[in-house]
């Protein structure tokens, strides 16, 4: 396994460090590899559909792209024209890919800042897990250790996040989340009130507080599940869009791995090695 300075950064900004994580468990499904007791296995796999989806119920551990267990590849959506203050804002971000990890103003890989929301969903979405409550779901990533409520109980989004007005809720890393189904297999979540100091990716995408995200989990059969993420955000882009699709399998055993970022470790590694690299392309 790599080093931890290296999975933290990794974690937080290029997706082709991923497969460094991931060496050695993206093998077939029939690997011999003992399975530990208390170790995530990407080689232990589910093989098939496993039979029908229950009835709305996402509860349990789900591996995602780059697990290691053969969930196919995040496929990033188009990113519409921006406003003017959009290009504002992004051309204020310097993202790691750009600018390298000397010249990234990207605080969650300089000092293990929280990714916030949707970030979290798909930048570090190795795996993930749900757990449910009888009033609201709650969405477990094991990078940074983290979890979301989502809100079953049909409460409304609050429509004044960040607002002058006494009793007015803050802005938050993570949001504020409401869900429902849909029928009987899809979860939809959405999300709002999101702090703008957090990008929507690792790009350094830019959105405003009052950014309406919106999942839709459909889990496709047992085994099996999908997730679109989708994007309105007037105040910065010019019309809504998808920011992405991602595929899920069932764990069999259950576990995940802990993925974290270590504040001391990264700022060991940026002094070592990011600092003395230069700032990277500058151009974006």
């Amino acid at each position: 396994m790599c080093h931890a300075i290296t999975r933290a950064i990794a974690s937080l900004a290029t997706l082709f460090i991923f497969c460094a994580i991931t060496t050695g468990q993206a093998v077939g499904a029939q690997s011999g590899t003992p399975q530990a007791s208390w170790k995530y296995d990407g080689r232990n796999r589910v093989v098939g559909s496993g039979g029908p989806a229950p009835i709305q119920d996402l509860t349990g551990s789900w591996a995602g792209p780059r697990s290691g267990a053969g969930v196919p590849d995040f496929k990033r959506g188009e990113v519409p024209p921006m406003t003017a203050l959009g290009q504002r804002l992004f051309n204020s971000n310097k993202s790691m890919d750009h600018f390298g990890p000397a010249g990234t103003n990207d605080t969650t890989a300089t000092t293990c800042d929280p990714l916030g929301f949707p970030r979290s969903a798909i930048d570090t979405i190795v795996e993930m897990a749900f757990a449910t409550m009888s009033d609201r779901v709650v969405a477990l990533y094991p990078y940074q250790q983290i979890w979301r409520e989502i809100w079953t109980d049909g409460r409304e989004l609050p429509k004044n996040v960040g607002a002058a007005e006494k009793g007015a809720p803050d802005p938050r890393y993570y949001g504020y989340s409401v869900g429902h189904w849909e029928g009987d297999n899809t979860f939809v979540v959405d999300t709002t009130g999101i702090d703008e100091k957090t990008w929507l990716n690792a790009v350094g995408d830019p959105h405003s507080v009052d950014a309406h995200i919106q999942e839709r989990f459909t889990r496709i059969d047992h085994n099996n599940l999908q997730l679109i993420v989708t994007v309105e955000d007037p105040k910065i882009y010019t019309k809504p869009f998808t920011l992405g699709t991602e595929y899920f399998k069932w764990v069999p055993n259950q576990l995940l791995d802990e993925r974290l970022c270590v504040p001391s470790e990264v700022i060991d590694y940026l002094k070592a090695i990011a600092d003395p690299a230069g700032g990277g392309k500058s151009d974006k």
